[in-house]
């Protein structure tokens, strides 16, 4: 059986240094919001003859676009950039029409006001939040005839924050040097990591619940150890196979959802590691009323 829970205060200090560091990128350098989120022109295009999705990206950027979102759709490719004057798009779809070779019949043509992106970056974290909420009475549920449910929800979702916090440290630092956008698909992404991340917590979770009903030890800390040395080539293989097909689309899948596998990637290593390494840990320190001992600052001792 492995000691993870006597080596605890390791893994804490290391989550909270990666924290703070994530903390203080996200107010130093905040995310850097694509056209998703802070407005933009949307068109779609028809082209004859027909072009790649890779040359018409190409010639998007040579044209001063590298944010270009671009998707086929058909025959046919919507395309969203920043907003721009109804000239400039008449000099764009020139030079597309140049550099591709090809004529050019714009079928549908928008413009995506910051108001509305705004609403939509809103509704986007209301939806995280309403997410995590739901988590933590449905796991409070699902634990109900453990004493003191709520905790467990508590711990799963705090797991839950360290993770999304992570991911979203790290595009915040990817957008300061590499000017990395967060969009639609980064949103997708977050609230994927989200439900795999409280998936592998509840396994985890689960496996502590069924051998504390059947009263291995009377010491909790044996209990979870015991559990988390249950599970562990579970959730490493359950990751390991996860991480070898978001490897393949991060190698092979395109540059359009280069950043969106990214985000994948960091959070089934981050979900994996909070899952093994934190939550469970967290639910000790709480049943056993170890937060004296882990925060002295905070629960100081009263003189004799």
């Amino acid at each position: 059986m492995i000691d993870f829970v006597g080596k605890k205060r390791w893994f804490f200090l290391g989550s909270a240094i990666a924290l703070l560091i994530m903390i203080i990128s996200l107010a130093a350098f905040k995310l850097t919001p694509g056209v998703d989120f802070t407005g933009g022109t949307a068109m779609t295009l028809s082209f004859t003859p027909q072009v790649e999705q890779g040359q018409l990206r190409q010639e998007l950027i040579e044209l001063g676009h590298p944010e270009a979102v671009i998707q086929k759709a058909g025959d046919n490719f919507f395309i969203r950039i920043k907003e721009i004057t109804a000239a400039e798009r008449e000099a764009l779809l020139d030079g597309l029409k140049t550099g591709l070779n090809t004529e050019i019949l714009v079928l549908d043509y928008n413009t995506i006001s910051p108001s509305v992106a705004g609403s939509t970056a809103r509704n986007a974290g209301i939806a995280v939040l309403i997410a995590s909420v739901a988590m933590l009475f449905y796991i409070a549920w699902a634990f109900r005839r453990m004493p003191n449910p709520l905790r467990w929800g508590t711990c799963a979702v705090v797991a839950l924050g360290h993770d999304v916090l992570i991911i979203l440290g790290v595009f915040a630092i990817l957008g300061q040097v590499a000017n990395v956008e967060v969009d639609a698909m980064f949103i997708t992404a977050v609230l994927t990591i989200v439900g795999y991340s409280i998936n592998n917590t509840v396994v985890v979770f689960d496996r502590i619940r069924e051998n504390k009903t059947r009263s291995i030890s009377p010491d909790f800390s044996v209990v979870v150890n015991s559990s988390l040395t249950e599970t562990l080539m579970r959730s490493l293989n359950t990751s390991l196979t996860t991480i070898c097909v978001i490897l393949a689309l991060f190698l092979f899948g395109g540059s359009t959802i280069h950043y969106f596998v990214l985000a994948l990637l960091i959070g089934v290593l981050v979900g994996t590691y909070t899952a093994v390494f934190i939550a469970a840990s967290l639910l000790v320190v709480w049943e056993k009323g170890e937060w004296r001992e882990m925060l002295p600052w905070l629960f100081p001792r009263k003189a004799a």
